[in-house]
């Protein structure tokens, strides 16, 4: 019978998997005030490749669900029917892999830098999978 080591691993957890088949999830806010959100799980994104603008569109047309591996799209989908209206059209930076997390349930409001507002940049240049 093979020995089974004991020893834990001291690689972090963000850099096991590959940039070009990472992991990443969005939270789709529909309203502060109400802190009304829903939880959207992007599996096998290329980070190196991929722009502010494909991750936009992928969000919109179509994602990996929460709990399965279904497709799933927030403009056809039964579970997103309250998000057809809301224009989203904003990107941010929650947080950063063992990083601090701010308190604010909704949205981190620290940062203002984290806001990804150009379509063009890579999501790796911009410090995902790090």
């Amino acid at each position: 019978m093979a020995s089974e080591s004991t020893e834990i691993s001291d690689q972090l957890t963000n850099l096991a998997v590959p940039l070009s088949a990472a992991t990443i999830t969005v939270r789709v806010i529909k309203s502060f005030e109400y802190r009304t959100e829903k939880s959207l799980v992007l599996r096998a994104l290329d980070l190196e490749h991929m722009t502010v603008g494909e991750l936009k569109a992928r969000v919109l047309q179509a994602g990996e669900g929460l709990f399965c591996s279904c497709t799933i799209a927030i403009k056809t989908e039964p579970g997103w029917k309250a998000y057809r209206t809301v224009e989203l059209d904003t990107l941010k930076l929650y947080t950063k892999a063992h990083g601090a997390k701010t308190t604010n349930l909704i949205i981190n409001l620290d940062h203002d830098d984290w806001i990804l507002n150009d379509d063009d940049a890579v999501l790796a240049s911009l410090g995902f999978g790090t």
